[in-house]
């Protein structure tokens, strides 16, 4: 998308994929963030953990399930939730429209090149809380292509001295999938074109046609969001030195229009394609890009549009009466941009003002779009310190991420009841600031998917310091994992009341730096990693509104309320307080008994709801009330919340459960088992020892480290009230195999395998080796005589597969060990993929997936070709960096001998003569 350069201090850490070539305007200073480094220590990247890569254009044609990269293990499979009918009377502004919708284009787990996973051992990793004010997210930063080594990779480097090849299409984070989806929101790929940032990749390789004038392509991308479980495509075409051929325009135009008819949600970006085929930024949505979206031939072919930032009140007005006069809805179609952390340093400042977008009515004329809303997170190295801290990825500071998500959320008083500009705000200790920006919440209405006759939360952010189980510490290393948040509370915070009011937070336990303005004591989670924490001085009743909610009473409705008071006995007294849908403006409170006497621990209190049957809880919160006496240093922990009716049923223990790699050297492991539908099973859980390990809605999952090198798997399924069924058991001894596994392969086919049996080996020894994500696997097995420790593979590919290979005595389960095998070949450039036009040599991209460089000689003397983002020239074409531009050149003689040499990034060559 359209940005501006950056401060110069900030570059080293400024992100490749935010940031983008100035194209025709000087503006304040974009957004800018860092990359996120390769976490250290225990938390480094295991040898076999999953992580994702982006998809060149000129290889997604070629794409398969089978020879994706980990595709096997990065599926989102949570399916889209339903979301509840608008009511309007439990919302925080009961006269804001709940037809503005929300686009949200930003990181996932941080912008990270080589280290995207669904889960891993690091608290620090940014989460998204606010899914409520969300309709689709979608997912901001570039990855580098498969196959690219990962030595490729110096994080210590300027951002302009990252040679090799990002993917133009950026696939969404399954654990964030998942948790959209749980949300009721759309998980959205991105596909972005820009010279700079994606160097030779061009759109002409996406629309490739057919005979029958199909697009091969966008059958893939359709194949691929059902195969990974997203929802559709935000489309950001930004080549700028050649924009698109006229000619091209209506294909890409069919070619959105089949994505949006195949159930694929569009998004297009204002860098609008003018009659000429160049970017013309429209900064509205008007009779130039509007085609884009509905064209007159080919009816809607998007969704909708993005719009370019630089907007003001007419443009808003005229966008939403052009959609109006298309017989388009503007709050489908329409969505006003906004760059996150856009202005000054101080980062809030934004230029642009969605009270702009307001009409006359009082209601947001177009629907809202922003970019890069984790700047809270990514931003906070640069806001403290510059280039040579690295907080975001430090524990001691993710409680200054969490109040900068509430500022942009929530809006500067943290209360999105109050979700206005504030000058006077107290955001001096995070460096936010409430004096030019409005609360997200201020323009779009709070959206639920809380509904049925059950419902149930532990206020598990997806992250922690420790893993709780019932009150006791299961796990007591950090993790983050997306996939197992709770739904959210709705509010962050609407806290109603006539005196002071308390604090809220979310509280992590004993090891979580808290900050300096909030004084509670750490208490942590009663299931997961947080608890809810209210504390304060306590001077009137405080009401604190938690859920919006559609959920059904019947005579067998109860709540159970499990919550920890470590402050003295007192007065105090908290309270159930439901909204009934029938009577919104009547709050009933159902009192805790004995709520004000201190507790040594947990405490869990059931409330019969059955007086209430027939009714419908249209929002509920707590309330703790002073009973007319003020309670200094008072302090609430709120654990878990169950509201049920007995008519789930307890799910069945997991069926199918069983290892599928023990990688006994690394101490990984992969286990999978039976998935069931979303509709019984919500979540399986799974423990080492009676430890916890890890949760996730799938069928496999990646043990980063086994605490033990024998003992007993447990898996357990969890049900949509949140009952936890009986666990399916698996034993496991490493201690009885092989180790110290290592593999020696060599260019003519043969691999030494050499091992260290276990004390007691007794048996033959079998070895399989099969090559992993390839249509075309190779499969050997050989054995070796009991007790041996070395045995040797023949005849092995070498083209450099990845493969597994997996060790076994007698009977007892196999190990695995995995590796590359030799790779001496390499495909030669074709020599068809020159097109020679007149003394025009023109070079498409090799097709190959691990080529390196391409070498151009002229008379045996190397071309030099120019790169991206800097003036360097080199003697060869490099993957991902080389301009577009460069790839069609003049011979310097008619009569001059040509060679093309394509190197591979094991270093093999190969040769083709062109003339």
């Amino acid at each position: 998308m359209k940005r501006n350069k950056v401060h110069k201090f900030a570059l080293k850490w400024t992100a490749l994929v935010l940031t983008s070539v100035l194209l025709s305007q000087t503006l304040s200073p974009s957004v800018y963030a860092g990359d996120t480094l390769p976490y250290e220590g225990e938390s480094a990247k295991g040898p076999n953990q999953p992580y994702q890569h982006g998809y060149a254009s000129s290889h997604i044609l070629d794409w398969t399930p089978t020879q994706d990269v980990y595709g096997d293990m990065l599926r989102a499979r949570v399916p889209l939730q339903q979301r509840n009918s608008s009511f309007a009377a439990t919302q925080a502004h009961p006269a804001l429209s709940p037809d503005t919708q929300m686009f949200t284009l930003s990181g996932d787990y941080g912008n990270a090149f080589f280290d995207s996973y669904s889960y891993t051992n690091k608290f620090s990793q940014y989460l998204f809380n606010y899914w409520q004010y969300t309709d689709y997210y979608g997912y901001w930063h570039g990855m580098p292509t498969a196959h690219v080594p990962e030595e490729l990779y110096d994080p210590q480097k300027d951002w302009t001295e990252k040679w090799f090849e990002f993917g133009i299409l950026n696939i969404p984070n399954p654990g964030y999938t998942n948790a959209a989806h749980k949300n009721g929101v759309l998980s959205i790929a991105c596909i972005f074109f820009s010279d700079n940032d994606r160097g030779p990749q061009t759109y002409k390789q996406m629309l490739v046609q057919d005979a029958q004038g199909g697009f091969p392509v966008a059958k893939k991308l359709i194949e691929m969001a059902k195969y990974y479980g997203y929802d559709g495509y935000f489309i950001n075409q930004e080549e700028a030195s050649k924009g698109v051929a006229t000619e091209d325009i209506p294909r890409y135009k069919q070619f959105m229009k089949y994505l949006r008819d195949q159930g694929m949600y569009v998004q297009w970006y204002d860098s609008t394609i003018n009659e000429t085929g160049k970017i013309a930024y429209q900064n509205e949505f008007n009779a130039v890009n509007s085609p884009f979206v509905k064209d007159k031939q080919y009816g809607q072919v998007s969704d909708s549009i993005f719009l370019n930032y630089w907007w003001d009140k007419a443009k808003l007005k005229s966008s939403r009466d052009h959609a109006k006069q298309l017989g388009l809805n503007p709050l489908k179609t329409v969505f006003a941009g906004i760059e996150g952390g856009n202005g000054d340093f101080g980062r809030w400042k934004q230029k642009y003002d969605l009270r702009l977008n307001i009409g006359d009515n009082g209601q947001p004329m177009n629907s809202i779009a922003t970019l890069g809303a984790d700047f809270t997170h990514n931003a906070l190295d640069e806001e403290f310190g510059g280039q040579d801290t690295n907080r975001r990825a430090d524990n001691a500071y993710q409680w200054m991420t969490f109040i900068r998500d509430r500022v942009w959320w929530s809006g500067p008083n943290q209360n999105p009841v109050h979700a206005q500009r504030n000058a006077s705000a107290d955001l001096s200790d995070v460096k936010a600031s409430g004096a030019n920006w409005d609360g997200i919440a201020a323009y779009i209405a709070e959206r639920s998917v809380i509904r049925g006759s059950h419902f149930n939360t532990s206020f598990n952010t997806g992250h922690g310091l420790q893993y709780v189980v019932n009150g006791v510490v299961s796990n007591p290393k950090e993790w983050s994992n997306i996939n197992i948040q709770d739904i959210l509370v709705t509010w962050q915070w609407w806290l109603d009341t006539q005196g002071k009011p308390l604090s809220v937070d979310y509280d992590y336990g004993p090891n979580y730096t808290k900050g300096t303005r909030f004084t509670y004591q750490p208490v942590g989670a009663y299931q997961g990693g947080s608890s809810l924490v209210v504390n304060g001085e306590l001077d009137s009743d405080n009401f604190l509104r938690l859920y919006k909610t559609d959920l059904s009473v019947n005579k067998n409705s109860n709540l159970s309320i499990t919550y920890n008071k470590p402050s003295s006995d007192d007065s105090s007294v908290l309270s159930i307080r439901l909204i009934f849908k029938d009577i919104p403006d009547k709050v009933v409170k159902v009192s805790v008994p004995n709520s004000g006497k201190q507790t040594t621990g947990w405490v869990s209190r059931s409330i019969d709801l059955s007086a209430y049957q027939g009714k419908t809880i249209a929002a509920f919160g707590l309330s703790f009330d002073n009973a007319n006496k003020t309670i200094k240093n008072y302090q609430m922990n709120i654990g878990q919340i169950k509201i049920t009716d007995g008519s789930v049923l307890k799910p069945a223990a997991p069926t199918g459960f069983k290892i599928t790699k023990a990688l006994t050297d690394t101490n990984e492991m992969i286990v999978a088992w039976d998935l069931k539908d979303y509709s019984k099973v919500k979540q399986y859980n799974l423990y080492e020892n009676g430890s916890y390990i890890g949760g996730i809605y799938d069928s496999t999952y990646y043990i980063k480290s086994l605490n033990h090198k024998s003992g007993e798997l447990t898996l357990t399924a969890i049900g949509a009230d949140g009952t936890e069924s009986e666990p399916a058991r698996l034993d496991y001894d490493l201690n009885a195999a092989v180790s110290h596994i290592n593999v020696e392969t060599k260019g003519n086919g043969e691999a030494t395998i050499m091992w260290k049996n276990p004390s007691e080996a007794d048996g033959t020894v079998k070895l399989t080796l099969t090559t992993d994500y390839t249509d075309t696997a190779f499969h050997k097995t050989i054995t070796a005589d009991s007790g041996a420790e070395t045995a040797t593979f023949t005849d092995l590919p070498t083209n450099g597969d990845s493969y597994t290979l997996r060790i076994a005595i007698g009977n007892h389960t196999p190990v695995a060990y995995t590796g590359h095998l030799a790779d001496t070949t390499i495909e030669p450039y074709a020599k068809e993929n020159v097109t020679v036009t007149g003394s025009t040599y023109t070079l498409a991209l090799p097709t190959s997936k691990d080529w390196h460089y391409l070498y151009v000689y002229e008379n045996d003397v190397p071309k030099q070709f120019g790169v991206t983002y800097v003036s360097k020239k080199f003697p060869y074409i490099v993957r991902g960096r080389t301009k577009l531009s460069e790839l069609t050149f003049t011979p310097t003689s008619r009569t001059s001998s040509l060679k093309i040499v394509i190197k591979d990034y094991a270093g093999n060559k190969a040769t083709t003569y062109v003339r």
